[in-house]
C-alpha cells in the first residue's frame, strides 16, 4: 500500500510543487482546496501522470466542522493519512495602525487556526497506526519579524511553537513533527513584485538570488522520507542564508 500525504492551500506556489514532488516519489496524494479552478485540474493530471492516485476536497481550514469532513473523506478514500503538510496560507499585509481587525482575525484564523484544525483531526488516526509526519509551513518571518506583516508574523510564529509542542506530545508514538520557513520564494504572491525591489531583496540574502517553491519541496521530501526519522521539533530555514 502506497504512502498516503495530505497537503492544504494545494492548488498553487509551495504547495502545488510539494504536492507534485510527492507524488513523484511514490505518495499517493489528498490535496485540499477552496475553490475549483483549471491549476486544480491541471495539478491532479500532473499527479496522476506519476501513477499514483489523486484525491481532491474542497474545505476551509479556518472550519474545524470542513477540516473534520475533509480528513474523514481522506480516510475513508485512503485508509490512512502518512504524511500531513499544512500549507494553507494567507496574507494582508498592513502597518498595525492602519490594519482592520478582521484582517488580523482572518489571517490568524487561516494560517494558526487551520494548522490546529486539521492536525486535530489527524492526529488520532497517526497515533492509532503509530506513526505519520506533520510538517507545517511557517516562513522565516515567524522568527525575525517584517513591519507590515504583525499578523502574518504572529500566525507564523505561532506555528514554530505549536510545532516544537506537538513533537513533544506525540514522539513516543513516532510521529515526527517539524516546520519549515521559508524565506523569499519565487511564487504567485512574489511575482506581483517590481524587478528592482527583487533584486534588493536578493542583494540582502548571501546566496543572491530568491529561492524556489522547488527548494522548499526538496525539503518536505527528506522531512516526509525515512531519513529523517530522527528528526523532530525542529525548525528548517530554506532562506538563502538571509537569517543567520
Amino acid at each position: 500500500m502506497e504512502n498516503v500525504a495530505f497537503i492544504t492551500g494545494a492548488t498553487r506556489g509551495i504547495g502545488r510543487q510539494i504536492a507534485i514532488t510527492l507524488a513523484k516519489n511514490g505518495f499517493d496524494i489528498a490535496l485540499n482546496y477552496r475553490t475549483q479552478n483549471e491549476e486544480l485540474e491541471d495539478l491532479k493530471k500532473e499527479i496522476e501522470s506519476e501513477n499514483v492516485k489523486c484525491f481532491a476536497v474542497q474545505g476551509d481550514v479556518s472550519s474545524f466542522e470542513s477540516a473534520e469532513e475533509m480528513v474523514n473523506k481522506i480516510i475513508e478514500k485512503f485508509g490512512k493519512i502518512d504524511v500531513l503538510v499544512n500549507n494553507a496560507g494567507i496574507t494582508k499585509d498592513m502597518l498595525l495602525m492602519r490594519m482592520k481587525k478582521e484582517d488580523f482575525e482572518s489571517v490568524i484564523d487561516v494560517n494558526l487556526v487551520g494548522t490546529f484544525n486539521i492536525t486535530k483531526n489527524v492526529i488520532p488516526f497517526m497515533m492509532k497506526q503509530r506513526s505519520g509526519r506533520i510538517i507545517n509551513i511557517s516562513s522565516v518571518v515567524g522568527i525575525s519579524g517584517n513591519a507590515g506583516q504583525t499578523n502574518y508574523s504572529a500566525s507564523k510564529a505561532g506555528i514554530i511553537g505549536f510545532t516544537k509542542s506537538l513533537a513533544k506530545e506525540v514522539g513516543s508514538r513516532n510521529i515526527l513533527v517539524n516546520a519549515v520557513a521559508p524565506g523569499f520564494i519565487e511564487t504567485q504572491m512574489t511575482d506581483v513584485l517590481k524587478d528592482e525591489v527583487k533584486e534588493e531583496i536578493a542583494k540582502q540574502i548571501p546566496l543572491k538570488r530568491m529561492g524556489t517553491t522547488q527548494d522548499v519541496a526538496n525539503v518536505v521530501k527528506f522531512l516526509a522520507s525515512e531519513e529523517s526519522s530522527y528528526i523532530t521539533g525542529q525548525v528548517i530555514q530554506v532562506d538563502g542564508g538571509m537569517l543567520m
